[in-house]
């Protein structure tokens, strides 16, 4: 089994910077492609940004596109998400997502994180 554990969430103001980090345990952690998704109240959950599991290609949505920078840390487990730039809209719970030898463009992963929460105030 993977098991994901997300940090680094918190308040900041628009225009801010956070950054996020997924720590993987369990198996070999540069065998998986991964990825961030996010999901605010009321809404369905969305891609953010996505690695590949040779770290050789990454995907953003085109919300993230130019303000967020997904890598990864294979000697670490470690994922991270650089956000700067930060709107009112990024304010979500972001999940950290793991798929075996999968790639940037993630639309099913095998294993989530319990997420963290990212609010972005005005």
């Amino acid at each position: 089994q993977v098991q994901l554990v997300e940090s680094g969430g918190g308040l900041v103001q628009a225009g801010g910077s956070l950054r996020l980090s997924c720590a993987a345990s369990g198996r070999i952690f540069s065998t998986y492609a991964m990825a961030w998704f996010r999901q605010a109240p009321g809404k369905e959950r969305e891609f953010v940004a996505g690695i590949s599991w040779s770290g050789g290609s990454t995907y953003y949505a085109d919300s993230a596109k130019g303000r967020f920078d997904i890598s990864r840390d294979n000697a670490k487990n470690t994922l991270y998400l650089q956000m700067n730039s930060l709107k009112p809209e990024d304010t979500a719970v972001y999940y950290c997502a793991a798929r075996y030898l999968g790639a940037a463009r993630m639309d099913s992963p095998d294993y989530w994180g319990q997420g963290t929460q990212v609010t972005v105030s005005s």
